[in-house]
């Protein structure tokens, strides 16, 4: 039953691979977009720019895992605008890699 199911986990990453839909996280690259679309507000270092946003220097609101993240941005929050339609997923996941680096 084991080798079933590493089968079967094997198989599907493979299958995720070649469809495009899973890629690792670009650091360099959610660098990049960061200083493009972020820094204004969350600063440079990820040391916040304007009141209430979080510092992600400190790991302020890190805690969450990726795919909570990516809602969060997509969707937007309080001050922060939507990004849907802006950033595609796998951008947004690099910015997510990006700011991981931050934290002291």
């Amino acid at each position: 039953m084991t080798i079933i199911r590493a089968i079967g986990i094997s198989a599907l990453t493979s299958a995720m691979l070649v469809s495009g839909s899973t890629f690792a996280a670009n650091v360099i690259e959610g660098q990049r977009i960061y200083n493009q679309h972020c820094i204004g507000c969350h600063g440079p270092g990820g040391h916040s720019a304007i009141p209430n946003a979080p510092h992600f220097s400190r790991g302020e609101r890190l805690m969450q895992p990726d795919m909570m993240l990516l809602a969060t941005i997509k969707s937007g929050k309080i001050m922060m605008p939507s990004f849907a339609g802006i950033l595609r997923d796998q951008e947004i996941l690099d910015v997510i890699a990006y700011l991981r680096t931050l934290q002291r």
